[in-house]
């Protein structure tokens, strides 16, 4: 099924690269003798993954000026994490590089299961596979690839972006202050280089500071955050490796159990050769860290060799290495304000800064940037002066709760793959207990678990039941459909890009009529001066700029090819005023699915579907509840001053 959905041309012909967008005049120079700006709009501490899809994301509005900075003198090369989950590959998706890693990356297709042979203990044998990605559960795979090629496609989109947003690299953040009497800048962050004038200090002001720099994060720190939990007090080494082994399923995902010498996680690498291996080495005493034991990458060998038995590892080339101790820990907020204070809050913390947990479950990139992903949007609508700051509170609101959640069941997940010999063994249903958790987590390590509860940007159920496949307060889930204007098989979800704006799916019911229905709310939008797409767009702007309208029809290509349609729906937009004719779609007749049917749509009297630039849902509504949007949206967006 086709992906085509990027335009270009919308403000006249250029040649050259489509993802290269025009810069923006105000371009910040980044030569190597160029000062560092006094102010900044925001400034962000960190290029992991967290940071950089922050930046990657502020980068599309160059009205707000970013800076983000680094101690590492560059990026990095290899290591690190490399699992992206279901829900993080729809992000990237949006930003447009989802194509790319899946051409690129390793596919999780299977999960097989190894633990002891009950006629011979020392022997590891085969007891299940599980398909890792369950059926109807998204459109797009579980990948493994490379965390330092994330980071050079989300570096790609910000250079590449009207901003030609850079790093700074070889600065380390020493401080943060906030002067809550000072309304213009009142965050001033101190500045150490790291690189070729070592020593030197910078102070630079900004509106907001974003602390993505890591377990331990200076940025927290400065704000009074601790991280607060426990340690497994289990060394476990990671390795990427090339190799040759007898072992049959080294090219799938492997959970291996040995009845003496510990686990193994094996995972698969893109390119068909390089594959990473987690091993469980010792126990720690309760007040043993791991780098007292100075293991080493041989150590971690011969215990894989040891654990795999009957089979052998013969090892070619360590890629990369390390040794940690698993540890889940989460700050009490992720903001400056304290618990009941009405301040507004002007410093975060993201990723490893505020939570930390064990990474076999694959979950530290895919929520650190999950995390960057919800706050990145509300940060640019705040500096647009779309929305009043205190939509900046419902970050820590909402993700404090999922790394909550997220804890609790790596917690688990943990203890239950590192259990003595004996204590993970056959549940009730005559299943190992770690493959059974493994089955019962694929929808949260999926990262398609998450739910936003009831709040300004997420609307009651009260008309849940008009699409209850399409759940308040979970990620739109995607389905296919055929775009009408060129026939075009596609995912509906795919047309939503990393771009701050708002969508409104309006599927319609089964008579179209003037007036009514998917018409009358087109025609409410388009000509009531009151409607939520012209009430917060400035009068110079796109009628789509802030609140993107689609379409889909029940019935075939055929049926609807020679409708005539709203004006609102073939839109003029751009600089010369160009329609869009790729606005509309219909069910998909060539039999790859009917998102009526697979999401519960209403046939009858269809529904509108309300979704965050994050790809969230915010509501489901009748199509003519005008004035229910209405009022959802005035929680939201500020009236637009005089122009």
């Amino acid at each position: 099924m086709g992906d085509a959905v990027m335009q270009f041309y919308k403000d006249g012909f250029r040649g050259g690269d489509p993802d290269v967008k025009p810069a923006a005049p105000s371009v910040r120079s980044y030569e190597t003798f160029a000062p560092l700006p006094d102010k900044v709009d925001v400034l962000i501490a960190g290029c992991g993954p967290a940071g950089l899809c922050l930046a990657a994301q502020l980068a599309q509005f160059p009205e707000i000026t970013t800076m983000i900075v680094d101690p590492k003198p560059g990026p990095i090369e290899k290591g690190q994490a490399d699992g992206v989950n279901t829900r993080s590959m729809e992000m990237f998706q949006a930003f447009g590089f989802g194509e790319t890693v899946k051409r690129e990356s390793y596919w999780v297709n299977q999960t097989a299961f190894w633990s002891p042979d009950p006629d011979n203990a020392a022997h590891i044998r085969r007891i299940g596979r599980v398909q890792d990605v369950p059926e109807g559960s998204s459109e797009m795979p579980h990948t493994l690839i490379n965390q330092a090629r994330v980071h050079e496609l989300f570096l790609n989109v910000m250079n590449n972006a009207p901003s030609r947003l850079q790093p700074d690299y070889s600065w380390a953040v020493q401080g943060v202050e906030v002067d809550p009497g000072r309304a213009d800048h009142p965050v001033t962050v101190t500045l150490e280089q790291t690189g070729v004038n070592l020593g030197e200090i910078r102070t630079v002001r900004a509106n907001y500071v974003v602390g993505c720099d890591g377990a331990r994060s200076t940025v927290r720190q400065a704000i009074g955050g601790e991280l607060h939990g426990d340690a497994a007090h289990q060394a476990w080494g990671v390795m990427d490796i090339l190799a040759n082994t007898d072992f049959p399923d080294v090219r799938q995902k492997c959970l291996i159990t040995s009845a003496e010498e510990g686990n193994i996680l094996i995972l698969p690498r893109e390119g068909g050769y390089l594959f990473r291996m987690y091993v469980e080495l010792d126990k720690l005493n309760p007040d043993e860290r791991v780098s007292a034991r100075k293991f080493s990458a041989e150590d971690m060998i011969a215990a894989a060799n040891r654990i795999l038995t009957p089979y052998t590892l013969e090892v070619k080339e360590v890629v990369w290495w390390s040794i940690y101790e698993i540890g889940h820990r989460l700050t009490d907020r992720f903001d400056n304000t304290p618990k009941g204070s009405t301040e507004k809050p002007r410093v975060f913390t993201a990723g490893d800064a505020c939570h930390t947990h064990s990474p076999k479950a694959g979950q530290g990139m895919n929520v650190s940037m999950q995390d960057s992903f919800n706050l990145g949007w509300k940060l640019a609508q705040v500096l647009k002066g779309r929305s009043d700051p205190d939509l900046l509170c419902t970050y820590s609101a909402e993700r404090w709760v999922e790394a909550k959640r997220l804890i609790e069941t790596d917690h688990k997940w943990a203890r239950i793959m590192s259990a003595p010999p004996g204590e993970s063994e056959l549940d009730d249903g005559g299943m190992p207990r770690f493959q059974k958790q493994f089955i019962e987590n694929l929808e949260f390590t999926g990262g398609l678990a998450v739910k936003y509860d009831r709040s300004r940007l997420t609307g009651g159920s009260s008309h849940q039941g008009l699409a209850p496949g399409f759940e308040i307060g979970r990620r739109f889930h995607s389905a296919p459909v055929v775009r009408v204007s060129d026939a075009m098989q596609m995912q509906l979800g795919h047309v939503a890009e990393a771009d701050g704006r708002w969508r409104i799916y309006a599927f319609a019911g089964e008579t179209c009529q003037a007036g009514s229905g998917l018409y009358g709310l087109c025609d409410w939008l388009m000509k009531d001066s009151h409607s939520v797409v012209q009430k917060y767009r400035h009068k110079e702007e796109d009628i789509d700029a802030v609140i993107d309208l689609r379409a889909i029809f029940q019935q075939d290509f055929e049926a609807i090819l020679d409708l005539k349609l709203a004006e609102i729906l073939k839109p003029h937009r751009g600089e010369m005023g160009l329609q869009d004719h790729e606005k509309v779609f219909c069910v998909d007749h060539k039999g790859a699915g009917d998102i009526y049917q697979m999401r519960g749509i209403d046939r009858q009297a269809g529904c509108m579907v309300v979704v965050r630039p994050d790809q969230y849902i915010a509501h489901v509504l009748p199509l003519e509840a005008h004035d229910q949007l209405s009022d959802f949206f005035a929680g939201i967006f500020l009236p637009l001053a005089p122009s």
